[in-house]
């Protein structure tokens, strides 16, 4: 394992406080060499979080500081250990061009970047789709049934793959099957494939990247990575790049799922 390249730190709201360090000192131990800190970037101005936490992202007032901290342990473990200062980019539908001001005024600052769907549009209100079992069964309800959010699932991504967010637009698209989350308790039955190829033949065409993501494979209700290992079979065939990342909100979960995948 050479490279984590999706990792979050002490200033994602849900996650723990855990350090840089101890981040960077596991990663050294794993004999990574480089490694990508990629924290949940401030949502859309004007974007409210509809979680009942309201915690999916970094408050846009403590961003200066985050960058600072990477720009520290960057100096601190020069010649260890390459680190990359980066932010996890939500892509939420009709919010394009506050996301494309966002990316034009900190975009110089980043070293990587992540672009993920986590939010779901349903007429004129926002769902985070892998919020907890619990808020699914909602969007199950909202939306129809599980096939209607996979669908609309999917159709973002490809709307995310696509859309002009400037010249620092991430170049990873995020867990591209994360839909697949709760799988185990609410199994889609219909098929999924038709749009996934598209999706995958849009990314192959914008020459974007997939993050390789270990987390499924941790969560009870999933027990996968995302994407699943047929998607990153085709992936593999089309050449589309496959970035391992550990999705790690704890030190614990650095490497998670890395021997499962088809690397």
């Amino acid at each position: 394992m050479k490279r984590d390249g999706h990792v979050h730190t002490p200033f994602c709201p849900h996650g723990t406080k855990d350090s840089f360090e101890a981040y960077i000192e596991r990663a050294l131990t794993l004999g990574m060499e480089e490694i990508s800190f990629t924290e949940h970037a401030p949502l859309p101005d004007g974007f409210i979080d509809t979680t009942p936490e309201k915690d999916s992202a970094m408050e846009r007032e403590k961003l200066s500081q985050y960058f600072s901290e990477v720009e520290r342990v960057k100096k601190l473990y020069q010649g260890r250990i390459e680190i990359h200062a980066g932010l996890e980019i939500d892509y939420i539908e009709g919010y394009e061009k506050e996301s494309k001001a966002f990316l034009d005024e900190i975009g110089s600052k980043l070293d990587d970047a992540i672009l993920s769907v986590h939010f779901l549009k349903h007429e004129d209100t926002y769902h985070c789709l892998d919020y907890s079992p619990q808020y699914f069964a909602e969007m199950v309800e909202i939306f129809g049934s599980v096939e209607a959010i996979y669908q609309k699932y999917y159709e973002t991504v490809r709307l995310s793959v696509l859309a002009d967010l400037g010249c620092f637009k991430p170049k990873r698209i995020g867990h591209p099957t994360l839909v697949h989350k709760f799988q185990n308790r609410f199994p889609f039955h219909g098929d999924e494939r038709t749009i996934i190829l598209d999706i995958l033949e849009s990314i192959s065409a914008q020459g974007c990247e997939i993050d390789y993501n270990g987390a499924g494979t941790a969560k009870p209700l999933c027990r996968e990575p995302y994407p699943s290992d047929w998607v990153a079979a085709i992936a593999k065939e089309k050449q589309i790049p496959l970035i391992y990342g550990s999705d790690a909100h704890q030190v614990k979960e650095l490497g998670q799922g890395y021997r499962q995948l088809l690397l």
